[in-house]
Parts: C-alpha cells; sequence; structure tokens
C-alpha cells in the first residue's frame, strides 16, 4: 500500500477514476460492441443454465451472420440468433463459471456482467502499483504512472468494460507477477502457493500459459541468485511442475474425452468449427509480404492504444488525425528513455518482466502464422511489464530535462491520469456515436 499521504490520495483518486470511468463505459458502449461480447456472453449463459461446461461444435461460428451483425452495428432486427453464437465454447470455464453467478443474480443482465470485469480490473490496479513499488522502491512516482497507465489505456480501459475473460486473466497474470518477483528477491513465499495461481490460469485463458514457463524461469534465477545446490533446483522445479500440472490436468483430460487426442485445449476443434477466418497466407499471397508486415505494425499499434468495436473503428481522423501521433511519440519517448534507464531494471526483475513480453510477443507472432489477428489487445497479458517500461522510459527523460525540479516527478502520473479525460471524450464523441445501430 502507499507510504505518504500525497501516495495515498493519489492511488485513491486513480482506483476512483478508472471504476468512473469503467462504469461509463460499461453503460454506454453500445451492447455487443466489444471484439467477442456475444460469444463470451453465451458461454457464461449456457454455464449459468445448463452447468459446465459447453462443448464447441459445428454452428457455433456463423461468419456471414456475424459479418450481417457488425456491418448493421448489431441492429435489433438482426438479433434474433445471437444466441446461436458459441465459437467461445471451447475456453477454460474459471471465468464463466463466476460470471454465471453474476448472470444468475442480475437475470442476465449486460450491464451486470460488464461491471463485474471492471471490478475484477480494479484488482489488476492495485497490483499493478504493488508490482512497481516492488520493483522500484524509491520510485513511487513511476508506479503511480504505471496505475494510471493500465487504468486509463482508452482500448484497454474498452475491454475493461466488456463481458470477456481478459478482466480475470489479467488478475491473475498480476498476482503471478507479484508472487514471482517476491520469490526471485529471495523472499520465501511457499511454492504451493505458485502452483496454485498457475493452475487458476489454467483454467482461465489459454494467453497466460506463458506464466507456466515464465514460473520456471523465475524458479532457475532464484536458484542462481542464491548459489545452493543443483539438487535444490531440481527439486523446485518438480514441484512446482507436478502441483500445477495436477491442477490442470482435469481440465486437459477432460478436453481430450470430448475432442480427442492431442485436442488437449480444444484448439482443433475451435479452428475447425471457424475454418473461414482470413488466412494469413491468404493475405501475403494477395498484397505480398512487405504490404502484410506494414499493414500489421501499423494495425497492431493502433489497437492497442484504441481501435473500437469489432476493429471497426480506428482513431484517424479523431482531434485532427493527430491522436496516433502523440501516442506514437509517447511510445518512442519511452521505448528511448528505457534504453537509457535499463540498468535501473538489470537484475532478476528486470529479466522475469522482459521475459513476459517476450513471451507474449511469441504467442501473438505464433498465432498470427496462421491467422490476421492484428490486435493489439492481445498484448495486454503483458501490459503491466510494458507500461513499466515505457513510464520508467519516460521518467527517465523527465530526470534528464529536469534535474533540479523535484517536484516534476509527481507530473508523471498526472500526465498519465489526464488520460482519463481522453476516454470519455472517446466514448461520448467517437464510440456511442460510431457504434451504435442507425
Amino acid at each position: 500500500m502507499p507510504k505518504s499521504a500525497l501516495e495515498k490520495t493519489a492511488w485513491a483518486l486513480i482506483l476512483l477514476g478508472y471504476l468512473m470511468v469503467g462504469s461509463l463505459f460499461a453503460r454506454f458502449t453500445p451492447a455487443w460492441q466489444h471484439p467477442d461480447e456475444p460469444a463470451h456472453y453465451n458461454a457464461l449463459r449456457q454455464i449459468a443454465e445448463n452447468g459446465c461446461c459447453p462443448i464447441i461444435e459445428a454452428g457455433d461460428w456463423d461468419s456471414a451472420y456475424l459479418a450481417r451483425l457488425t456491418s448493421s452495428r448489431f441492429a435489433p432486427q438482426h438479433l434474433g440468433n445471437l444466441s446461436s453464437i458459441q465459437y467461445e465454447d471451447h475456453h477454460p470455464p474459471l471465468y464463466y463459471m463466476l460470471a454465471a453467478l453474476v448472470y444468475r443474480g442480475s437475470g442476465g443482465d449486460l450491464l451486470a456482467l460488464r461491471l463485474f470485469s471492471v471490478a475484477l480490473g480494479a484488482g489488476t490496479l492495485a497490483l499493478s502499483y504493488a508490482i512497481c513499488r516492488q520493483v522500484l522502491p524509491r520510485q513511487p512516482q513511476v508506479a503511480l504512472g504505471v496505475m494510471a497507465l493500465v487504468a486509463f489505456l482508452p482500448q484497454h480501459i474498452s475491454m475493461m468494460a466488456a463481458v470477456n475473460n481478459d478482466a480475470l486473466a489479467e488478475l491473475l497474470v498480476a498476482l503471478a507477477l507479484l508472487w514471482l518477483l517476491r520469490y526471485v528477491r529471495a523472499e520465501s513465499p511457499p511454492l504451493w502457493q505458485l502452483s496454485v495461481i498457475i493452475g487458476l490460469a489454467f483454467w482461465t485463458k489459454l494467453t497466460i500459459y506463458f506464466l507456466a514457463p515464465l514460473a520456471l524461469l523465475a524458479i532457475w534465477l532464484r536458484w542462481r541468485r542464491c548459489q545452493r545446490p543443483r539438487r535444490e533446483l531440481l527439486r523446485s522445479l518438480l514441484l512446482f511442475t507436478l502441483l500445477a500440472g495436477i491442477f490442470g490436468s482435469p481440465w486437459w483430460l477432460r478436453n481430450a474425452q470430448v475432442y480427442g487426442l492431442p485436442d488437449f485445449f480444444g484448439l482443433a476443434a475451435h479452428h475447425q468449427v471457424a475454418h473461414d477466418q482470413p488466412r494469413t497466407a491468404d493475405y501475403i499471397a494477395e498484397h505480398g509480404a512487405p504490404a502484410t508486415a506494414q499493414a500489421l505494425l501499423s494495425t497492431t499499434f493502433k489497437s492497442f492504444w484504441g481501435q473500437f468495436g469489432w476493429m471497426a473503428l480506428p482513431l484517424d481522423s479523431v482531434l485532427g488525425g493527430w491522436l496516433y501521433r502523440g501516442f506514437a511519440l509517447l511510445s518512442l519517448a519511452g521505448v528511448t528513455g528505457a534504453l537509457l534507464g535499463w540498468r535501473r531494471l538489470k537484475s532478476a526483475s528486470g529479466a522475469l518482466l522482459m521475459a513476459a513480453i517476450a513471451f507474449v510477443a511469441l504467442q501473438f507472432a505464433y498465432y498470427n502464422l496462421e491467422f490476421l489477428q492484428w490486435q493489439g489487445r492481445y498484448f495486454f497479458p503483458a501490459l503491466l511489464p510494458l507500461a513499466l517500461a515505457l513510464v520508467l522510459g519516460i521518467d527517465q527523460w523527465r530526470a534528464r530535462l529536469f534535474p533540479r525540479w523535484a517536484a516534476a516527478r509527481w507530473l508523471l502520473p498526472l500526465a498519465f491520469f489526464s488520460l482519463s479525460a481522453l476516454d470519455v471524450y472517446l466514448l461520448f464523441r467517437v464510440i456511442v456515436p460510431g457504434l451504435s445501430p442507425g
């Protein structure tokens, strides 16, 4: 928790601001205008009404119907078969089981379910502050800046106000990172706790399975730092792998029984059902590799910061076309500053955070080898270390430009907090008019 009165006030204001802006996004974003929201809603609806767990099967994906829904902005006259959109049924069930309680209590109210996601996101914010204070204990302005960036990054707060399993997944990532950072700093949290956290991740979302190899890396980093006998390393690796595997195996064995070997994750079944998704190879054949690479980088960058709806609402013309340029300058300042200040994270903690970014980037690259999925939100499992690198980098420039102005460091969280005003502007001036049915 924050120590000084100023830190406590800033911490509380960021959290309160997030809850307020997140609630506005949950209330006013037009229904179903988050990526895959109908499919996530239907997955939890099936669990609430029929028990766990749904099975993905033929008919759960209808690209023609989805195109009609998105092109009409989910016009009421096209919603008759909305319950047939069930292509997320292969996902691990933990989020849906928890959200099913909200579904039953609210009668399936979409707003209540969105607010449930917002509440989970608040937990991630609190953990983001704790993580940064763990890594940089003498730089509270960086911790508050990271907290504000995670809270008010436009695309992220939009996703945190949606019905999907991302909010729970990010909460578990933050919890795992905090545990791992304590562990590599030679503190002594029991290893079974890590196994429980990773086990819960196995039951939540495939995009956070990278926590398992990250945990193995942390165990090795701690062993190397403490210079213990090799048998202790082997013992810790074996204990973690065994316990985490015990937690995950019931779900994997269930999938193997339902979908057949070796489809432990249900991915083969999903790819078979959604067989007509746009393919990367087809795009390259039509446009060429250079144009594909340029489009991938451009679209991924834009959608990381803000491209709303089902990727249908970019912000190229917003605020005179300067919004993405501003985000590009912000990113450039953060990256160059982070390179200058790398020595501050050149430790086991820094290695662990950079590894998390690398694992998520590899996941993104692997997925896009087959399918066209140029969506920046797929980097959000690594948002905490990404935000830390960016905010730390900007703080490096602040220290160089204003070395004698000590109070200037508090401008950092204030600047990222100002993104909350941009969020509200985008919601009411861009998202609501741009995504509401005509």
